[in-house]
């Protein structure tokens, strides 16, 4: 229960806008501030005030030491018509406001100004007997405050000397007045001036957000906000527009992956029905003239069969590419040559008629393993594909500087002059790759990739006759 109120006090604060955070917090400080200084202030002019009223006291004390009695001591203080040495006349004695008591060694007391004499404090003794230097003290007597300061005699004992505080306790009180005065004042004034700083300060941030709440209401992820200065809201600003720059470009990729999908799903898609309305009205048909022989209806179910795993392949391939710019695997520094390496071991037993030699070094990047060994993957696949059976791939590692090259040779055909811009464009197949299975995906998953780590694609032809497609990426540091 007692932490209630701290939890209470969060959530409100939580609760605020961040106009009225500011507002708050401005005000504060300046509320601190002022409080500080009129503290500080209060408590300067009442040590200056303590100061002057004790040295008056004590030219008091020292004038009364010398008389003979406390009637004589107390008349010469009314007498002494004169400023300080500091020309100060505040604390000038009035009568009634001061009395004078002679302290004997043996303890006993005399005085003048008060109709008895005051209590002997143990301090007050000791100075009388001459066992302690001066003593000042405050005391209560009949409801008014005084200042006692206690001097030694000349010839003995001790001269008390009690003045009436009460004029400057009032002068502090009514300096303390005005100093709460002002601290509410300057209070008041810090929260107007909170209030403006929130506004000017905020005004950006209200465009930002109005600009936010546009293109959550039309969609439109052209309109940016206009950007103005460098400071944090500016770079916020910016990093907004960057933002809106990457949806748009996602949201464009996207629609275009669908739409190339849906154009290149259609195909097989219809084939697929096609076969399969024609099996059914044949396995329909009652007259032995019409059903379709065994032989036919075997070929259109190998057709379904090799049409469903190329729909098979063309779909897997699509959630690869829409899921690579968003893979949730984190960069981190990697040796390349164990990426390729793997790469190489896993496509060996599925192309085992073929032969590979890998010539690799070891390079160190900042990649996401597995997206890196799904691109070598896709070169080793693309150069088996193309390859005739015996043939030789290659793989080879070469450093450039700050880059390092993949690069994966094959023995086949090569990849005509006229096709080599195209290669890399989705759902794109040469003339001769159509009678083929693939779905012209595999290679712009390499680019994809590629490009996720600032690096590029290049195909053309090698020295064997065959196709050499390379990944050039970029060397971490070191």
């Amino acid at each position: 229960m007692k932490r209630l109120p701290a939890r209470l006090a969060a959530w409100r604060w939580q609760e605020l806008s961040l106009r009225g955070r500011l507002i708050v917090l401005v005000a504060g400080a300046v509320a601190v501030a002022v409080a500080a200084v009129s503290l500080g202030s209060w408590l300067l002019v009442k040590a200056k005030l303590d100061l002057n009223f004790d040295q008056q006291l004590r030219s008091y004390a020292q004038l009364a030491a010398s008389a003979a009695s406390p009637a004589e001591a107390l008349e010469r203080l009314y007498d002494a018509d004169r400023p300080d040495r500091d020309g100060d006349r505040r604390f000038r004695p009035e009568r009634g406001d001061m009395f004078v008591q002679f302290l004997d060694p043996d303890g006993s007391a005399r005085i003048e100004g008060r109709d008895r004499t005051v209590p002997l404090s143990p301090a007050a003794v000791k100075v009388a007997t001459g066992a302690a230097p001066d003593f000042s003290e405050d005391r209560e007597l009949d409801d008014d405050r005084f200042r006692l300061l206690t001097v030694a005699r000349p010839g003995g004992g001790a001269v008390q000397v009690g003045k009436d505080i009460h004029g400057l306790q009032e002068t502090l009180g009514d300096l303390g007045f005005w100093h709460i005065l002002v601290c509410l004042a300057g209070v008041a004034v810090a929260a107007g001036v909170g209030l403006v700083v929130a506004r000017t300060a905020l005004r950006p941030v209200e465009t930002l957000t109005a600009g936010a709440e546009r293109v959550a209401r039309t969609q439109d992820l052209d309109q940016g906000i206009s950007v103005q200065g460098s400071g944090e809201i500016a770079r916020l600003a910016e990093a907004f527009n960057a933002m809106l720059v990457a949806l748009a470009v996602s949201r464009d990729a996207q629609r275009r992956l669908v739409e190339d999908a849906g154009h290149e799903l259609r195909t097989p898609l219809t084939s697929l029905r096609n076969n399969i309305e024609l099996l059914v009205h044949a396995g329909r048909q009652t007259d032995p003239a019409r059903v379709l022989p065994a032989e036919d209806r075997d070929r259109l179910l190998a057709d379904l069969e090799t049409q469903a795993g190329e729909l098979t392949t063309l779909v897997g391939e699509l959630v690869e590419l829409a899921k690579t710019d968003r893979s949730a695997e984190e960069p981190h520094r990697l040796d390349l040559a164990e990426v390729v390496e793997a790469a190489v071991d896993r496509v060996r037993p599925r192309a085992a008629n073929l032969r590979f030699q890998a010539d690799l070094r070891h390079a160190n990047v900042l990649g996401r393993p597995r997206a890196l060994q799904r691109a070598v993957l896709n070169l080793l696949d693309n150069a088996a594909k193309w390859s005739p059976p015996g043939g030789l791939v290659t793989v080879t590692m070469t450093g450039l500087g700050d880059r390092v090259r993949i690069a994966v040779q094959d023995e086949g055909p090569g990849i005509p002059e006229a096709d080599l811009p195209h290669v890399f464009q989705r759902f794109y197949r040469a003339e001769e790759a159509r009678a083929r299975p693939g779905s012209g995906l595999g290679l712009a998953i390499v680019d994809q990739i590629a490009t996720l780590h600032g690096g590029q694609v290049a195909a053309g032809r090698g020295e064997r006759g065959g196709a050499v497609v390379s990944i050039t990426l970029p060397v971490a540091d070191s």
